[in-house]
């Protein structure tokens, strides 16, 4: 099973040799056996990787996010097809009915907003109750879009009154950065899975590649607001950028079992897929912080 986020943050060349990933610089040359990797973060402008290595790693279904000169995620390595049915699925994805899929966006939106609420109440922050009534209020496909309402007092209670998700800021930078994470993640397991990232579930930006795992991955934004929150952020810097990318590595609680984030958003994204199919929303398995 693949568990490894490997970041490479310094000039360096990547190859692929004998099953490994290379990692060869000025001081020493690194081995990392394929199939432990999970995730490569590329962070440096000064790395060069071979055709080899990436086509390796595409039959492998490892992610490869690219950074841009200011050390951000800028954009990814996806392979055309992730599965052996992959155009079956895809026509599956496209007779998806619109009533199935507006039942799963409204509980994807119940579950994001309520493990909001449960970050505010861990830290003793009254706003919590509100987002309960907001929970309470929801309607089919989230008509009143009280995802929205929630995201203001949830936002401003955690980050303070004057905080906005549109400031230039380390706070807004560290939350970016994570979100980019998880939302490649997601990703990865919808191609990994035969599907198509365009075609969300609610999100239909026809600018967005990425609309399904936009979906998908609303309630597993939380673990990067409870990390940024819990950070001293006076900097955002590589210590901060590993801490981030740890978070797929930290535990959760999945379908009575404790594993792993990045495994528990493979196994919440199979069991999405299988509602979605099956026309059964109890086949959902949200993840949660403790039993």
């Amino acid at each position: 099973m693949s568990w490894r986020t490997i970041v490479i943050s310094n000039r360096a060349k990547l190859d692929f040799k004998m099953n490994y990933m290379t990692v060869r610089n000025d001081q020493e040359t690194t081995r990392i056996f394929i199939n432990e990797i999970y995730m490569v973060i590329i962070e440096s402008t000064a790395v060069s990787i071979t055709g080899a290595l990436l086509s390796e790693l595409t039959k492998k279904k490892v992610k490869v996010i690219f950074c841009d000169e200011k050390r951000n995620p800028s954009s990814e390595l996806l392979p055309y097809y992730g599965s052996h049915d992959t155009s079956a699925k895809y026509r599956n994805q496209l007779n998806w009915s619109s009533d199935i899929k507006s039942e799963i966006w409204t509980l994807i939106v119940r579950d994001k907003i309520k493990k909001q609420s449960e970050l505010l109440r861990e830290r003793k922050l009254d706003e919590y109750l509100r987002l309960g009534e907001y929970i309470e209020n929801i309607e089919i496909n989230d008509v009143t879009n009280r995802e929205g309402h929630a995201a203001k007092v949830y936002f401003n209670a955690l980050f303070g009154k004057n905080f906005s998700r549109t400031d230039e800021s380390t706070t807004n930078a560290a939350l970016n950065y994570g979100y980019s994470i998880i939302l490649s993640s997601f990703t990865r397991e919808i191609v990994a899975n035969g599907y198509m990232t365009q075609l969300g579930l609610f999100h239909n930006n026809m600018f967005n590649q990425f609309n399904l795992a936009s979906d998908l991955m609303e309630p597993f934004r939380i673990l990067i607001d409870r990390k940024v929150v819990n950070m001293n952020l006076d900097k955002f810097e590589l210590s901060e950028k590993l801490e981030l990318v740890n978070v797929l590595n930290e535990s959760v609680i999945i379908d009575m079992t404790r594993r792993s984030v990045a495994n528990a958003i493979s196994q919440y994204t199979k069991s999405i897929f299988d509602a979605l199919n099956d026309n059964d929303i109890s086949l959902i398995k949200f993840y949660k912080n403790e039993l």
